[in-house]
């Protein structure tokens, strides 16, 4: 399955964590990154990451043309709370976009390993059926 994996700049040391603790259901999959997310996770872990752009420079546009196009499985965005997000297009059009093609998204650590648990198990096995 294709996995995007997008870090608010607060949030990529938590994500680099998350990466680090299910490095052994995330190397089963292709990832899919903006560039500096992209890059922590790679030193860090040792997967091979496809990076975009930096998410402020078009990375999180990039993503966003790959879930439109249901080219993306599953979508972890963790986002700062304390960052006002109202009319921030990346994650609000990423939200959207998940929402129309029925793309399982986490944006916070809790729904992330839930969504990555349900991986392993093969509850998202349904993903390969949509498409």
């Amino acid at each position: 399955m294709n996995i995007a994996l997008v870090a608010h700049d607060s949030k990529k040391t938590l994500m680099e964590n998350l990466c680090i603790a299910y490095r052994h259901i995330l190397n089963r999959h292709t990832i899919y990154a903006t560039g500096t997310t992209g890059r922590i996770i790679e030193e860090a872990t040792g997967l091979h990451v496809a990076k975009h752009l930096e998410g402020r420079l078009g990375g999180e546009q990039q993503l966003a043309i790959q879930i439109a196009h249901n080219d993306i499985d599953l979508v972890i965005f963790l986002c700062d709370p304390a960052l006002d997000h109202v009319g921030e297009p990346g994650i609000s059009g990423i939200m959207r976009l998940c929402d129309t093609h029925n793309i399982p998204m986490a944006s916070n650590l809790a729904t992330a390993e839930a969504l990555l648990l349900a991986l392993d198990r093969g509850d998202l096995n349904w993903r390969e059926i949509v498409k």
